[in-house]
C-alpha cells in the first residue's frame, strides 16, 4: 500500500496496515532469497572465485612488493606502495555506504565500483608495458590509489550484496568453496606467473603481464555476477541523509560493546600486517630470490587457500566467526615468529603457507563477522566503519614499517607485528562475545535508525 492511502485512514488502522505491509514485505523477501538461493549461490561462488584468483595476485605479499622493489630499491617506497592501496581505501567505504543504504536495490551501484577498481588492475598493466622511469613509478602509485579508493566501496557493496541473498547458515561455507576453488586457481596462476611470466619478462614487463591476467580474471568474475545474481528488493532501507549526519551517528553503532571492542581488536589485528610486505624481502636476504622462487612461495601463501578456506568456512558456520578471528589471529602470529626465525628455503616455504592461511581466514571471518552486529539496516555503515578503521592503521602500518625497517631493521618490524597481534588476541578472547549466542532484539530495535 502506498504511504498517501496509509495517511488516508485513521491512525490505529494505518500503523496495523503498515505493520501488516512491513511483515508482508519481509515474508515476501525471504521466500524471494529461498527461491533464488541456488542461483545467487552459484553467481557469488563464480564471482568471489575468479575475484579470488585475481585479487590474490595483487594482495600476496610477494608481486606488488617485489615489483615496486625492484623500480626503487627502497623499502620504504615498498611501505609507500602498500600505504596508498590502504590510504585510498580510508574514507571510500563510508561514501559507499552513504551512496547505497537508502537503495533497495543494491546491485547496479555495486557493478559501477566493480567496473572502476577492475580498470586500475588494467592501468597498471599499460602502465608497467608503456612507461619507464619517474613516469611508471608516478603512475603506478596513482593506479595503487585509486585501486584501493574503489576496493574499500566494493568491499562495502558486495557484502551488502551477499548479506541481501546468502543467509548467514552458508555464508561461511561458501565463501569457504570460492576461496577454495580461487586460491587452488591462485596458487598454480603465481607459481606459472613467477616462472613464465616474470623470469622471462615477457611483453617487456612480466609483472604488467601478470596484472592483465588479473584483470582479465576478475573483470570475468564480475560479468557473471551481473548475468547470474538476481537481487531483491530490501523490506526495510535507512533514510538518506547526507554523509555528515551519517557520521554523526557512528556514537549509536559503538554503542553495542561487543562490536566496539571487534573494532579494537580489529585495528590491532590490522597493525599485524606491518610486516607483510617486508616478508619477500627479509626473504631475499637470507636466501637467494628470483621469479621461480617468488612464483613458489607465492604459491605456498595462495595454496593456503585452498587448504585451510573450507575449514574455516565450515567452522564458522557452526561455532560462529569469533572463533575463526580468534584462530587466525594466532596462525597469523605463529607464522610471523616462524619467519623471524627461518634460515632454509623450506622455512620460508611454510611461513609463507601459514601468513596465507592465517590472512584468508582472516579476511572471511572480519567480513562475515561484521554483518552479526546490530541491525540489518544498519550493515552498509557497520562495514564502512569497520572497513575505515582498518585502512586508517593499514595505511599508516607499511609507511612506519618502512622507516622502522631503514633505521632499525626488518626484525623490529616484525617484532611489533607480533606485539599488536598478541594485543589483538587478548581482546577478542577476553573482550567480544559472539554475536549469534546474544539475544539482540532490544539492541536492533533501539540501533534500528529511521527506516522507510
Amino acid at each position: 500500500m502506498s504511504g498517501d492511502a496509509d495517511r488516508s485512514v485513521p491512525a490505529p488502522s494505518a500503523n496495523r496496515v503498515r505493520a501488516d505491509g512491513g511483515a508482508g514485505r519481509e515474508r515476501a523477501y525471504d521466500r524471494f532469497v529461498e527461491g533464488n538461493l541456488k542461483r545467487n549461490y552459484l553467481a557469488h561462488f563464480t564471482h568471489g572465485m575468479l575475484g579470488m584468483t585475481g585479487f590474490r595476485l595483487i594482495f600476496a605479499p610477494t608481486f606488488v612488493p617485489a615489483y615496486l622493489h625492484m623500480l626503487t630499491g627502497s623499502p620504504f617506497m615498498v611501505g609507500l606502495g602498500q600505504s596508498l592501496i590502504q590510504a585510498g581505501a580510508i574514507a571510500s567505504p563510508i561514501m559507499g555506504a552513504a551512496s547505497i543504504e537508502h537503495r533497495r536495490h543494491v546491485m547496479p551501484a555495486a557493478m559501477t565500483i566493480g567496473v572502476l577498481m577492475r580498470l586500475q588492475l588494467l592501468g597498471l598493466a599499460l602502465a608497467g608495458w608503456f612507461l619507464t622511469g619517474s613516469l611508471l613509478l608516478l603512475a603506478t602509485f596513482v593506479f595503487l590509489f585509486l585501486f584501493g579508493f574503489f576496493l574499500g566501496s566494493q568491499r562495502v557493496a558486495f557484502q551488502v550484496v551477499l548479506a541481501k541473498v546468502i543467509p548467514t547458515r552458508l555464508r561461511g561455507r561458501l565463501q569457504a568453496w570460492r576461496n577454495l576453488a580461487g586460491g587452488a586457481i591462485a596458487a598454480g596462476l603465481s607459481w606459472w606467473a613467477g616462472v613464465y611470466l616474470i623470469d622471462p619478462n615477457v611483453f617487456g614487463n612480466g609483472y604488467a603481464t601478470t596484472f592483465m591476467v588479473a584483470f582479465l580474471l576478475t573483470s570475468a568474475g564480475l560479468l557473471a555476477l551481473y548475468l547470474v545474481m538476481r537481487e531483491p528488493g530490501s523490506p526495510t532501507v535507512k533514510a538518506q541523509m547526507p554523509v555528515l549526519d551519517r557520521i554523526r551517528e557512528f556514537p549509536i553503532l559503538l554503542a553495542d560493546r561487543d562490536y566496539r571492542n571487534f573494532l579494537i581488536a580489529l585495528v590491532f589485528a590490522t597493525m599485524g600486517r606491518i610486516a607483510v610486505p617486508f616478508c619477500i624481502i627479509h626473504a631475499g636476504r637470507q636466501m637467494e630470490v628470483d621469479g621461480a622462487v617468488i612464483g613458489l612461495f607465492s604459491l605456498a601463501f595462495l595454496g593456503a587457500d585452498t587448504v585451510t578456506n573450507l575449514i574455516w568456512g565450515t567452522l564458522g558456520d557452526r561455532y560462529g566467526f569469533r572463533f575463526t578471528f580468534i584462530g587466525t589471529v594466532a596462525v597469523w602470529l605463529i607464522s610471523l615468529v616462524a619467519m623471524i626465525f627461518a634460515i632454509a628455503p623450506w622455512h620460508f616455504l611454510l611461513a609463507f603457507f601459514g601468513l596465507g592461511a592465517a590472512m584468508s581466514g582472516n579476511m572471511m571471518s572480519v567480513t562475515t563477522l561484521v554483518l552479526e552486529f546490530g541491525h540489518r539496516d544498519d550493515i552498509p555503515m557497520r562495514l564502512a566503519l569497520s572497513t575505515t578503521a582498518e585502512t586508517t592503521v593499514a595505511t599508516l602500518g607499511p609507511l612506519l614499517g618502512g622507516l622502522v625497517a631503514m633505521a632499525f631493521g626488518l626484525i623490529p618490524v616484525f617484532s611489533l607485528a607480533i606485539a599488536s597481534l598478541a594485543i589483538a588476541l587478548a581482546v577478542l578472547v577476553w573482550a567480544v562475545r559472539e554475536p549469534r549466542h546474544l539475544n539482540l532484539v532490544d539492541v536492533k530495535e533501539s540501533h534500528g535508525g529511521i527506516s522507510q
